[in-house]
């Protein structure tokens, strides 16, 4: 029996250890670069890593990407200057470009429609408003020198907090317990297909036995929603406030259709200039969106990017 114990680890160890080299060897799964938070407290990439993303159980997605001496995601390293023509574009994982090569991001799909023109692609994973103006104030002697600063906004995801501050659970990633686990890529790879999913599910179910939890699936009552509208402008507000905003050469990136009412008309009245990405993208007859989640396909790449360039030239020719 005993024999027979040691025998089937063996051969268990093995296949492990087959399947793993399997995943490195066809890069089935992602490379992750290693994030920090600098000494102005802004959290970014560590500059100058490069390696893959990959998405979906048969590579369905397989992109390089390239941190720069910046920290961010781009073909180019960031030098602005008084003498040259400069557009920032500054955002979450949709700016930052991981589902799309490097070398033919939003950010170069605009410099081929715009001559003469610089586009910093200054995208993290995660930011919120509140992320991309602590940033820009910290860095104010940088985006001073840039024409044109995107910032791209959700309502209902990015205006959730008044202030900036570190988040814990993203940081919690680069503990040397997270790193380890992430050395080991058939279980990246495991992960990322969802093969833990079920067990994870089951376990939450077992555990909420007995609980009352009727109200995670109440529908919020339109009084509750209206109050919430009031509390995300209002940290709107207060963000602008605290780490400014110059409306002259900011405007924000920003689907109309999934924005409120209340809100449009908030950023109207206070003359916040705005590019509407939505109407195309949602009513296009082409897919915009890759088939695995929602993030902008080559095609939703070219919308957006010929929606900013618009904008620019018009800007320019308006001034």
């Amino acid at each position: 029996m005993k024999k027979l114990l040691l025998r089937l680890l063996l051969y268990v160890f093995c296949i492990v250890l087959i399947l793993e080299v399997l995943v490195r060897v066809f890069h089935l799964t992602k490379d992750y670069p290693v994030r920090f938070v600098d000494e102005l407290g802004v959290e970014r990439w560590v500059p100058n890593q490069e390696g893959y993303s990959v998405t979906g159980n048969r590579r369905q997605n397989f992109s390089k990407f390239n941190i720069n001496s910046s920290g961010y995601n781009s073909y180019r390293d960031f030098e602005p200057s008084k003498d040259k023509v400069e557009l920032a574009l500054v955002g979450d994982s949709f700016i930052e470009g991981f589902h799309q090569p490097y070398y033919n991001s939003i950010g170069k799909k605009i410099e081929a429609k715009i001559n003469g023109v610089e586009v910093y692609e200054i995208g993290y994973a995660g930011y919120d408003f509140a992320d991309q103006l602590h940033l820009i104030h910290q860095y104010q002697s940088f985006f001073d020198l840039i024409d044109l600063v995107v910032i791209g906004i959700k309502f209902e995801d990015d205006l959730t907090r008044n202030e900036y501050g570190i988040l814990k659970e993203r940081m919690k990633l680069e503990s040397p317990m997270y790193r380890s686990l992430r050395n080991i890529k058939l279980l990246v790879y495991l992960q990322n297909i969802g093969a833990f999913s079920a067990a994870i599910k089951m376990t939450t179910t077992l555990f909420s036995l007995g609980q009352n939890n009727t109200s995670i699936h109440k529908k919020e009552d339109v009084n509750a929603t209206q109050k919430r509208y009031v509390k995300y402008i209002k940290n709107f507000q207060s963000l602008v406030t605290k780490y400014g905003y110059d409306k002259t050469r900011f405007v924000l990136l920003l689907d109309k259709e999934n924005s409120p009412k209340v809100f449009l008309d908030f950023l109207d009245k206070n003359s916040y200039n705005y590019i509407d990405f939505g109407e195309e993208i949602n009513q296009s007859k082409i897919p915009t969106t890759l088939i695995y989640d929602q993030h902008w396909n080559n095609y939703g790449r070219n919308i957006v990017s010929n929606l900013i360039s618009v904008y620019f030239k018009e800007r320019v020719n308006n001034h």
